[in-house]
Order: C-alpha cells, then sequence, then structure tokens
C-alpha cells in the first residue's frame, strides 16, 4: 500500500555504502571483525553485561554474532561497530530496530570491565548520535532498566532526555523490570558528552 510520507531515507541507501568507521573523543568504532570474537565473548561472560543484556555466548555463538552484523548492514535492520582506542576492544554499541523509512533507531552499548569509568558509553554514544544525524535519522532512542541508574546517566550526560517509564518492559533474569525511555531527534540542539 503506498504511503503518502516520503521516506526519511530512502531504502538501500546505507547498503550502498560499506559500513563506516567513525572517529570521535578519542574512540574509533569500527565494524565488528572476526578476530573480536574473545572480547565479545568476555563481554557477554561479564556478570554486569550479563545482568542488564540477560544473554551469554559460547564460542561459536559469538562467531554467529559477530558475522551477523554486515547481513543486518546489508538488509538495513541494525548496525554494530566495535568501540576501540589503541589499547583494543572497549566495548560495543549498535542500532537496533533501525528503520530508514521512518528515520528511526535504538541503540544498545555495553562497556567491558577494564574500560568503565573512562566514560567510554557515553563518548561513544556521541559519536555514533553525531553519525546519526549526518546520515539523515530523525530519532534515536535509548532504553534501560530503571534498576539501570549508570545507563540513566549516560544518556542524559549524551543529550538524551528522559522521556518516560514503561511497565513491565524488561523481562530479566530476576523478572520483569520497568524501563526508561530516553531520546534524541535530529533537531535538538548538539550536545558535546558532559562526563561530570
Amino acid at each position: 500500500m503506498p504511503t503518502l510520507v516520503p521516506p526519511v531515507r530512502s531504502p538501500g541507501s546505507l547498503r550502498r555504502h560499506r559500513q563506516p568507521t567513525i572517529d570521535g573523543d578519542g574512540l574509533r568504532l569500527r565494524p565488528w571483525q572476526p578476530g573480536d570474537r574473545p572480547a565479545v565473548r568476555a563481554g557477554y561472560a561479564d556478570p554486569a553485561i550479563q545482568r542488564w543484556h540477560c544473554r551469554t555466548m559460547t564460542d561459536e555463538e559469538a562467531h554467529t554474532w559477530l558475522v551477523s552484523w554486515p547481513h543486518r548492514w546489508q538488509a538495513e535492520s541494525g548496525a554494530g561497530w566495535a568501540i576501540t582506542d589503541p589499547r583494543g576492544v572497549l566495548g560495543q554499541i549498535s542500532l537496533r530496530r533501525l528503520d530508514l523509512a521512518s528515520g528511526i533507531a535504538e541503540i544498545s552499548y555495553w562497556v567491558l570491565p577494564h574500560a568503565r569509568g573512562q566514560h567510554v558509553a557515553g563518548r561513544a554514544l556521541t559519536a555514533l548520535t553525531t553519525w546519526s544525524f549526518d546520515i539523515g535519522l530523525h530519532r534515536l532512542e535509548l532504553n534501560h532498566s530503571t534498576a539501570n541508574p549508570a545507563s540513566c546517566a549516560v544518556a542524559r550526560r549524551a543529550g538524551y532526555p528522559a522521556e518516560g517509564t514503561a511497565r513491565g518492559e524488561g523481562h530479566h533474569t530476576d523478572g520483569w523490570h520497568d524501563t526508561h525511555r530516553h531520546a534524541r531527534l535530529r533537531t535538538d540542539p548538539q550536545v558535546e558528552h558532559r562526563p561530570t
């Protein structure tokens, strides 16, 4: 059925290009590589990441996860990046539920234990936000459990105001959690990451 509203970004416009590397604030967000499997396994073996992302991974599952990202880019349904600096992989950040026609995506991230306390998540979020709006997306959303104040602080410092609470939206190992929704619009004032 034809729509009366033109797409925010034309379907097919991302996959015509290779997934980019994004630099910002001392970090490099680069597409995942097969050699990143140990970092992915370490991430999903970490109790804090397990608590909020509710999964573990075997070596084979980590491989499958890594090779799924190029397919998601080609399908224009999502995109994942390794957050890196000269020390190596620090974490991950991704666009999930990407809808080019509507210009909307949801952002997810985690940071490995050795890189915490260095504002890696907020710096990566700021870099990905800038790139996403530069390519024409209209709205970026970020959701987290209300029991995760660290993620709430990351969102706020990166200029994502809280929009509300969704009751019982997140199913975690200890039961159902309410979630906070944060969002930024392309038309919002630009925000530099504020680590304090």
